[in-house]
């Protein structure tokens, strides 16, 4: 019995093997059909893909008005607690975006149209400055004039058209989402966040009846434990890169320097990467800094932006952030650098809270490693 018994596993395995083998020479051969396939599946659940994302964004905020409107002693808003907080949350949403497109995007829009369109004056202004360099000095070198007079051939306008940038982010933004696509999402989070508990319910339930209990439990801790971190990590951030860039841009404006505004919603996005987003943006509004105001103005604006980055570090992001990631600068920057590495900007934004769940895994493969190890020697020395 058990020879027929192993036997029959023997066999299934390799008719599993074999139907592999032959699906995956079947996609290889059908390469061109099971993308157009693959590519009509996404294009279909890309909406419930991006409702799921804004509703893991909503869940937190839409949790605390919850909370808030259950402590009310009007039987009407507390037992509709939760609808009320996710009505609540989505007007406060509407408000920012239309004070973000009528007052805050305009100034942005007009700094951005402004400096694009004065670019050629900077080039012609840089070119005099050279031009009225010594004969002698070691920036006349062939090289370099070669290039400088290819330059002076190069229509820049046409590189930087703000109509035509325009239009090629309305064309790509649409090419991606549709009205009907956004609307669908936006439905999906709102049902997703009145009926998390039952979601959620579901597939505890789920889990729990495919994997073993301890699995089970490992399962439902490191999920805690990374929503957490993501959570905490993508809202604070966001929330003290407002912060910054409304300081900076203050602060910029005070000082006079030309595209306050530009700079400090700019330095206020790239503060959001951890440790060199900040670098990376003051480096670059330094630049600006330099051609539109001069050496002076350019130190001037280093140094306050350094000191608000300082304050914003010490004072606002623990404030914000709360706990820490508990990793450290030097994991961090690896983790930066590899995620823009192999994933662009959006890379080096999530590669922080990726490397913290990974650490989080590895601490507690080695703690229970060593835990186990003990246990060995232990039961040897007994």
């Amino acid at each position: 019995m058990n020879e027929i018994k192993h036997n029959w596993k023997k066999w299934l395995y390799w008719f599993a093997l074999g139907v592999a083998l032959i699906c995956i020479y079947k996609i290889l051969d059908n390469y061109e059909n099971v993308m157009g396939v693959l590519n009509t599946f996404f294009g279909v659940i890309s909406p419930f893909l991006i409702g799921i994302f804004i509703a893991y964004l909503l869940y937190m905020p839409s949790r605390k008005f919850e909370e808030l409107y259950k402590k009310t002693k009007i039987k009407f808003i507390s037992k509709k607690a939760r609808g009320l907080g996710v009505i609540t949350v989505y007007i406060i949403i509407i408000a920012a975006i239309s004070i973000l497109c009528a007052v805050i995007l305009p100034i942005v829009f007009e700094s951005i149209t402004d400096f694009i369109s004065s670019i050629p004056h900077y080039i012609e202004d840089a070119i005099n400055a050279y031009n009225n360099l010594p004969q002698d000095s070691v920036l006349k070198s062939q090289i370099v004039q070669d290039e400088i007079h290819n330059l002076q051939n190069i229509d820049i306008k046409q590189y930087f058209n703000v109509g035509a940038i325009l239009g090629y982010l309305v064309n790509a933004i649409g090419a991606i989402f549709s009205v009907v696509d956004i609307f669908i999402a936006i439905i999906v989070s709102v049902y997703i966040l009145v009926d998390r508990r039952k979601i959620l319910t579901f597939f505890k339930k789920l889990a729990g009846a495919i994997f073993k209990e301890r699995t089970y439990k490992n399962i439902d801790k490191y999920f805690n434990n990374s929503n957490e971190i993501f959570f905490k990590f993508i809202a604070s951030q966001f929330l003290d890169a407002i912060v910054v860039g409304i300081l900076v841009s203050i602060a910029m404006t005070i000082m006079g320097i030309r595209y306050a505004p530009l700079l400090g919603f700019f330095i206020g996005l790239f503060n959001m990467i951890p440790y060199v987003g900040a670098i990376i943006a003051t480096v670059i509004a330094a630049i600006i800094t330099f051609i539109t105001g001069g050496l002076s103005q350019t130190i001037w604006m280093v140094i306050v932006v350094i000191i608000l980055q300082q304050i914003d570090a010490n004072i606002i992001n623990p404030r914000i952030v709360g706990k820490s990631l508990k990793i450290s600068p030097l994991l961090v920057l690896f983790a930066v650098t590899f995620g823009g590495a192999y994933f662009g900007i959006l890379g080096m934004f999530l590669a922080v809270p990726v490397i913290a769940v990974i650490k989080i895994l590895i601490d507690d493969f080695i703690n229970y490693r060593e835990a186990k190890k003990k246990k060995v020697k232990i039961v040897k020395e007994e």
